[in-house]
């Protein structure tokens, strides 16, 4: 049975209007990161070089445990239905994604959680994410940050290949040109012009900008490091579409209210009979939009808080990095609105792999290039970061993502 659909054809098949509101999110999620890290790198106490980075990277990671209590609250404030039948339909997606294809609903339902392959797929994924991380803020002390932030951003070609790959699916060649030219457009953004690239380049993970007063130690060291971190971003991407993501999230239902599965309307419950029902009737199934990818986001703070803590004694001591506390309350403030924006922009991104995949969506991450270079006119420096290279760079950019957002309207459900 096919769910009905509301709406435009071109808006449907990119997964009905949320993801589309939740991608203009993310977009305003990044931009408010990157003027508010500014705001810190700017103060006494980002004076020092690289200082505090890997604690921002571990602050902003820890948040994202906070996404899904949070959507659960506000499921149960705007939703009749109770944490309970939330829970335990959340359980069932859970359990269905891990069970073999060809077990019945009633059987996966009696069986019991599948914890050691769950805490098995959050570990990979925390440490996918964190990979890449800590390889991008070893880096910057070693190569110029024009170079770093050019090769992360290589992170969607390399979703794109790595998609082809393992997913095993045929060379499309608007695909390869839409990366290509969203590839390119960063370059020229990020070496078109060494002294506005400063003010819009896009660094690496939940750390939109840095302290360029460092001298470069080992250029080729650092540019080789952050292509493995782009690659592995790119990897990261790929995974969760892979292995976390389900399919049965009601993202192609618009505007349905969560109800607690019913006896017959619903198709999961057809066929099923009376006793079988009654052990169902409780459960919201499949979960509510995006509460699965808030899950898996809320598991990947928790075990980031449980793990890369270690890391942190080590870069304190070792004199790589020292800590010490905020020193005026517009740097806490400021840090307080980096974990929540980085947190709605990393959740909201964990939404879309799933539904967009990771070649629309990396592409789709780069136009926060464009809306940095246009929160830096509007609140920054003023037209006076405007060059040809960052203007050509920012409309490639657009371009490759309309190709792709194109290509995707045009291919049939």
């Amino acid at each position: 049975m096919t769910p009905h659909i509301e709406g435009p054809l071109s808006l449907t098949r990119l997964g009905g209007k949320y993801p589309a509101i939740i991608f203009i999110i993310v977009l305003i999620a990044f931009v408010a990161e990157s003027q508010l890290t500014q705001v810190c790198y700017h103060s006494s106490f980002y004076s020092l070089p690289l200082s505090h980075s890997f604690i921002s990277i571990f602050v902003v990671h820890t948040a994202f445990a906070l996404i899904f209590p949070l959507h659960l609250l506000f499921l149960v404030l705007t939703v009749p239905v109770s944490v309970e039948s939330l829970l335990a339909g959340l359980s069932l997606a859970v359990k269905v994604h891990f069970s073999p294809n060809n077990q019945d609903l009633l059987t996966t339902l009696r069986s019991p959680f599948p914890h050691v392959h769950f805490l098995k797929l959050i570990a990979l994924l925390t440490l996918a994410l964190s990979i890449p991380s800590v390889l991008w803020f070893v880096s910057v002390s070693l190569s110029p940050l024009s170079d770093i932030t050019a090769i992360w951003n290589t992170n969607a070609f390399f979703a794109y290949v790595i998609t082809v790959r393992l997913f095993k699916l045929n060379w499309e060649p608007r695909k390869l040109l839409s990366v290509l030219i969203a590839t390119f457009g960063v370059m020229a953004v990020v070496y078109g012009d060494a002294r506005v690239s400063d003010a819009v380049r896009v660094p690496g993970p939940d750390a939109p900008t840095s302290n360029d007063s460092v001298k470069p130690k080992a250029p080729l060291l650092g540019d080789l490091l952050t292509l493995c971190a782009s690659v592995g971003y790119g990897m990261y991407q790929v995974m969760y579409k892979r292995r976390a993501a389900i399919s049965s999230d009601p993202e192609f239902v618009p505007g349905g209210e969560y109800l607690p599965l019913p006896d017959s309307a619903n198709p999961v419950a057809s066929g099923l009979s009376e006793g079988c029902n009654a052990e169902l009737d409780d459960l919201v199934y499949p979960p509510p939009f995006g509460l699965h990818p808030n899950l898996i986001a809320c598991g990947i703070g928790l075990m980031t808080f449980f793990t890369l803590w270690i890391l942190l004694p080590i870069v304190h001591y070792s004199g790589y990095e020292r800590f010490r506390l905020p020193d005026s309350p517009s740097v806490i403030l400021s840090i307080a609105g980096i974990a929540c924006t980085g947190l709605v922009f990393n959740s909201g991104l964990l939404i879309l792999l799933g539904i967009w995949g990771p070649i629309v969506v990396s592409v789709g991450n780069l136009l926060t290039i464009v809306l940095v270079l246009v929160s830096d006119i509007t609140v920054g420096q003023g037209v006076d970061v405007i060059t040809p290279w960052n203007l050509a760079g920012s409309g490639a950019i657009m371009v490759a993502f309309g190709i792709l957002l194109h290509d995707m309207i045009q291919q049939p459900n």
